[in-house]
Order: C-alpha cells, then sequence, then structure tokens
C-alpha cells in the first residue's frame, strides 16, 4: 500500500492483494495465522515469472 501510495486498505485488499492470492502470484508470510502482528506477502514464483 505505501509503495502504491494507497490509503484506503479495504480498497486495496479488494482490488489488489486478494486478486492477487487467488491467482496465486502473491503468498501470506504466515498463512495459518492471517492477523499475525508481522504479516506481510511476498511474490511466489508465478508472481516472480509473471
Amino acid at each position: 500500500m505505501t509503495l502504491m501510495d494507497l490509503k484506503d486498505r479495504e480498497n486495496f485488499m479488494n482490488t489488489y492483494l486478494n486478486p492477487s492470492m487467488e491467482v496465486n502470484l502473491v503468498e501470506p508470510l504466515y498463512p495459518d495465522q492471517p492477523k499475525h502482528p508481522k504479516q506481510k506477502y511476498r511474490l511466489t514464483e508465478n508472481g516472480k515469472n509473471y
């Protein structure tokens, strides 16, 4: 969000993050704990090759 200069978290999640996760371009660092305080996301191999 910061890199894209977006302020609305809900819009970011619905427009960018969730669709990217659905097509396996990004994955959470803590997949079993979605509300982990240090949750971040990383590119999958598919995301790196896209």
